[in-house]
C-alpha cells in the first residue's frame, strides 16, 4: 500500500466531510466469499443486526485479498473508506500511520482485551500503542490435508518430513490420482514455497529470511535448497492447477481426486461444510518437516474513522461482538481457524483446531516456532511480499535454475525494502 501522505491526507479530510447515508450503519469490506467463509462472516451480521444495527455487505472475491486490497485503496483516495475493512498485518500499521484508523482503546478497555488476547495478536491489533483493528481468529498456515481413501489405495502413509512427502506423493500419482491439489496463484505458491522453507531451514532460519530479511540467509546454500524442493512440487500437480481458486483444489481432496493439499486451516471448512470429519473422512497433519512449528495468519477488521456518530457507535459495537466468546466459537468452527482468546472453551472443536491450539499456546509461550506468513502478509510490507511473490511464482512456473531463483530473490528484496 503505498500512496503519497499528501494525497491520503485529502482523502482523510474528505472521509471526515462526509455524512453517512444511514445512521448506525456498518459497511463492511472482506473476502469471505467462498461457502464456508461466507457462513462465517453471516454470524457477525446477525449479531450487529440483533443490536439494532444495519450491516452493508461488501464482499469482494479474491484469495489472500488482492482485489479486495485493490478496491480499499480507490475507496480511501476517493475519500469513501468503508467502517471497517477486512486488513491485516503491517498493513493495519500503514494506514493508522497515515491517520485513517478509529481509536478502540475504549471497547478494548471494557471489554479486557490485553487479557485475553496473546501479546503476539494484540501487537498486530495496535497502531502506535492503541488498538485499530479486531482480530477475528488465527489461522496455521503449515498444513496438509490428506483424503486418507486415497492414501489407503495408492499405499502411502502421511509424511512427516519432505523425504517421506516425495515417497507417498510417486505412490499417489502411480496410482492414478493427482498426488498434490495446488491452485496456481501466487499467495497460493508463496503458501507452500513458506512451508517448505521452514521445513528445510527450521524457525531460525525461517524468521531470517521473511522477517528479518537477512541478506545472508536470502543467498544461502539453505535457500537454495529450499527452491529445489518446491521444484519437486511441480512434478505432482495437476494440468488444471494454474488460476484454480484454493477451495477448487480442495474439492479435489474432498472429492477423492487428489490425495493432499498444503493450505492453512481454512481449507477445515470446507471440509467441515462437505460434513467430513476430521481423523475418518480427511487428516490434518503438520506440513512435513514442521511439526511443533506455527506459521499464523490473522484475520482482523480494521476500523476506519467515521464522522457519523450512529454509525461510529455501530462501528463499536461491532468490534466488541468480535472478541465475544460467541462470535468466536461460532465463527471459527465454521472458518476452521482457532480463536484468538486464550480464555476460549475449546470443547465444542474437533481434534485439528485443538491440535492447532495446543501448538499456538506452546509456541507462543517458549517464544520459539511461532512465525508469520509472509505469504498472508503476517510479516513483510506488501513491496517486499510482491516482490517474494514474482520470483516464487516466476521459478515455479519457468525452467529457472534455484541458483538463479536465490539471486534474483535477494535482489529483488533488497531492492524492495
Amino acid at each position: 500500500m503505498k500512496f503519497s501522505k499528501s494525497i491520503l491526507g485529502l482523502a482523510i479530510a474528505g472521509a471526515m466531510s462526509v455524512s453517512a447515508a444511514q445512521a448506525g450503519e456498518v459497511e463492511v469490506l472482506h473476502w469471505w466469499t467462498s461457502g464456508s467463509e461466507a457462513r462465517s462472516i453471516a454470524v457477525l451480521k446477525q449479531m450487529v443486526e440483533a443490536e439494532g444495527h444495519t450491516w452493508k455487505d461488501f464482499a469482494v472475491a479474491g484469495g489472500a485479498g488482492e482485489n479486495a486490497y485493490t478496491v480499499l485503496r480507490s475507496r480511501a483516495v476517493s475519500g469513501n473508506p468503508p467502517a471497517s475493512a477486512q486488513i491485516k498485518g503491517l498493513e493495519i500499521q500503514e494506514w493508522g500511520d497515515l491517520g485513517f484508523l478509529a481509536n478502540l482503546d475504549d471497547v478494548a478497555a471494557a471489554n479486557h482485551w490485553d487479557d485475553i488476547l496473546p501479546p503476539v495478536v494484540a501487537k498486530v491489533m495496535k497502531n502506535d500503542g492503541h488498538y485499530v483493528a479486531a482480530p477475528v481468529n488465527v489461522h496455521r498456515v503449515n498444513w496438509l490435508w490428506a483424503n486418507p481413501e486415497v492414501f489407503k489405495k495408492a499405499g502411502a502413509k502421511v509424511p512427516t518430513s519432505l523425504d517421506e512427502l516425495w515417497v507417498a506423493a510417486d505412490k499417489i500419482k502411480a496410482a492414478g490420482y493427482t498426488a498434490i491439489a495446488h491452485g496456481g496463484q501466487p499467495w497460493q505458491d508463496a503458501t507452500t514455497f513458506e512451508s517448505i522453507v521452514l521445513a528445510v531451514g527450521g524457525s531460525d532460519f525461517f524468521d531470517k529470511v521473511f522477517v528479518k530479511l537477512d541478506q545472508k540467509a536470502l543467498s544461502s546454500d539453505t535457500m537454495k535448497e529450499s527452491f529445489d524442493q518446491f521444484r519437486k512440487v511441480k512434478e505432482y500437480i495437476d494440468a488444471g492447477s494454474p488460476g484454480r481458486d484454493w477451495n477448487v483444489a480442495t474439492a479435489m481432496v474432498i472429492k477423492g481426486e487428489a490425495g493432499m493439499q498444503f493450505m492453512g486451516d481454512w481449507a477445515k471448512g470446507e471440509f467441515t461444510a462437505a460434513n467430513k470429519a476430521p481423523g475418518k473422512d480427511f487428516i490434518c497433519a503438520p506440513f512435513p518437516g514442521t511439526d511443533g512449528e506455527f506459521t499464523f495468519n490473522i484475520d482482523s477488521l480494521a476500523m476506519f474513522k467515521q464522522k457519523n456518530a450512529d454509525n461510529a457507535e455501530a462501528q463499536k459495537v461491532m468490534a466488541k461482538l468480535i472478541l465475544s466468546p460467541k462470535f468466536q466459537e461460532t465463527f471459527n468452527l465454521n472458518k476452521g481457524s482457532i480463536p484468538v482468546r486464550i480464555d476460549q472453551d475449546m470443547s465444542p472443536f474437533d481434534s485439528c483446531a485443538k491440535a492447532s491450539m495446543k501448538t499456538f499456546i506452546a509456541t507462543s509461550k517458549a517464544g520459539k516456532g511461532l512465525e508469520p506468513s509472509m505469504a498472508h502478509g503476517m510479516s513483510a510490507t506488501s513491496t517486499v511480499q510482491g516482490a517474494m511473490y514474482d520470483v516464487i511464482t516466476e521459478f515455479f512456473n519457468s525452467d529457472m535454475s534455484s541458483e538463479d531463483a536465490v539471486k534474483k530473490l535477494t535482489r529483488s528484496v533488497k531492492a524492495a525494502m
